[in-house]
């Protein structure tokens, strides 16, 4: 391998006196600026890497790339280098561009572009290498939870280059994490991201993400499905009757309850006092017949299960047997401020009809009364329009006991 490139140098030197002559014996006429133009490449591991030196304004200078180590990979289009992974892509008087397959991070390293210009110019082309992490790994500290406790994750992403960015995300919410970033003795990273949080019942069955960001690889994660046991939750459901409950008819209650796990208990009591004694209870069903008001009262469902337990109540108020018209329905949870509600409701309507029918009989009083002194007045008077003189029309005014009995007057 040290003998072929031996006899290649040997060649590259031969080449490069040919033209440096051919500089040194042309007339001496102005130059136009020449510039060397390239890129930086970052290839992922395994992959191929293209590398270009690029030439403004070249006057037939010869090109070369150098590897890293300053050995000659192509002088022109001739590839000195025995390395059969660099093959040429491109050869004019403007570009020499050339291809590294399947490299490998002993690759990485700064490759220098040469014009032979006097003086010689150089540019420079860094080639990075990313080496994406491993599948990510997901930990649990617990593998079933309670509602309320706190949990705790890890997410690690090994051996790297440049080290990954983990993010954590519950459903769709994204949740901070604290990462660290170890370097390992193969100059790879590798990053574990810590993430803490408290569960409710509402996240049962939401996946929890690691998702792992890198420039070397898309869409890379790993995720786990929260298992979180809560509380039954409570629901009395009135099943009969659907309007007001009143004296003599039929109660039915249902009590339905939902846990994780599953309740192993329903039990119905009376807040207070005693459920009566004919009551039937099954199951989550409560069932009264022959309501009457000694009913009355707040009926509580308990359900519970191992993490805890839970009650819906159910306020009763029976109402008198149903009147003729039947009033709009209403729900015995109201408790009883509703009677109270109505009653006052009847009394506000018979005070009214109180006072206005005092008014009407004041007014009917007032008129009778208005009447009966004008009429006296006016028969009092009477005998003193038709008297002839003075004594008379006095005597007449008196009373007039002359003809007393031809002259009766009736008041109505």
């Amino acid at each position: 391998m040290a003998n072929a490139g031996s006899g290649s140098l040997a060649t590259i030197l031969l080449l490069f006196l040919f033209q440096a002559a051919l500089h040194k014996g042309a007339a001496q006429e102005p130059v136009v600026s020449q510039n060397l133009v390239t890129d930086n490449v970052s290839v992922v591991e395994g992959d191929t890497a293209i590398i270009s030196c690029r030439v403004k304004n070249n006057d037939d200078s010869v090109i070369q790339l150098l590897n890293p180590n300053r050995q000659t990979i192509y002088f022109r289009d001739m590839r000195p280098l025995k390395d059969t992974r660099f093959q040429l892509v491109n050869f004019s008087d403007n570009e020499l561009r050339v291809s590294l397959s399947n490299v490998s991070l002993s690759d990485e390293g700064r490759y220098v572009c040469q014009l032979y210009t006097d003086p010689p110019q150089e540019a420079y082309v860094d080639i990075t290498v990313l080496i994406p992490p491993g599948n990510p790994i997901i930990e649990a500290r617990d593998e079933v939870l309670s509602e309320g406790n706190e949990t705790e994750m890890t997410c690690s992403a090994m051996s790297s280059k440049p080290a990954a960015v983990i993010r954590w995300m519950k459903g769709d919410k994204e949740l901070p994490g604290k990462p660290r970033v170890e370097l390992t003795y193969d100059k790879m990273y590798t990053v574990t991201s810590r993430l803490s949080f408290t569960v409710s019942k509402e996240d049962d069955g939401v996946p929890v993400s690691c998702i792992v960001d890198h420039p070397a690889v898309k869409d890379l994660r790993a995720q786990k499905y929260l298992e979180v046991q809560y509380k039954p939750e409570v629901k009395i459901v009135v099943e009969f009757p659907q309007g007001l409950t009143r004296e003599g008819e039929n109660l039915e209650l249902t009590c339905q309850a939902k846990g994780k796990p599953q309740p192993q208990r329903v039990n119905w009591l009376k807040v207070d006092d005693d459920v009566p004694s004919h009551a039937v209870i099954t199951g989550g069903d409560l069932y009264i017949e022959n309501l009457n008001k000694s009913y009355n009262g707040t009926y509580r469902c308990v359900a519970s299960n191992t993490v805890g337990e839970s009650f819906d109540d159910y306020v009763l108020y029976v109402y008198d047997t149903a009147p003729s018209t039947e009033p709009a329905a209403h729900d015995s949870r109201a408790g009883e401020g509703a009677p109270r509600a109505v009653d006052h409701a009847v009394i506000g309507g018979v005070v009214a009809v109180v006072v206005f029918a005092m008014l009407c009989l004041l007014i009917v009083l007032g008129r009778y009364f208005a009447r009966h002194k004008g009429t006296y007045f006016t028969h009092e008077a009477k005998g003193a329009d038709d008297a002839a003189d003075a004594d008379t029309a006095i005597i007449n005014a008196e009373g007039g006991h002359t003809n007393s009995d031809e002259k009766k007057e009736y008041y109505i």
